[in-house]
């Protein structure tokens, strides 16, 4: 358990990041023009994938949880700036998940 806790804030920032953005593309479905909202709920998708499959391999310890979560960040960084040009709330908060996600992940790639 002690080698999780070199993993633990960019895991919790990874779940995190995955049901925000869960929520978001449920949320951008429901907006007057869903069309519009496309490339929200796509990077929505990638993001919360790629978020879940980085937490795992942190949880396992695998020798590619610093190479996963490299990718992760720039995923993480493409949905929060995709995110970031819309006013919706969900949108909004699903950002800053994505960014702190993005942030935390930079970090532990280094």
């Amino acid at each position: 358990m002690q080698q999780l806790e070199q993993y633990r804030s960019c895991l919790e920032a990874c779940n995190a990041c995955a049901d925000y953005c869960d929520m978001c593309s449920v949320a951008c479905l429901q907006e007057d023009n869903v069309k519009m909202m496309a490339d929200c709920i796509r990077n929505n998708m990638d993001c919360a994938a790629i978020c879940r499959v980085a937490a795992a391999y942190m949880a396992r310890n695998s020798k590619y949880a610093k190479q996963m979560s490299a990718l992760c960040a720039k995923i993480c960084q493409a949905c929060a700036d995709e995110c970031g040009k819309h006013d919706h709330d969900h949108c909004q908060e699903c950002a800053k998940a994505c960014q702190r996600c993005a942030d935390e992940c930079l970090k532990m790639a280094a």
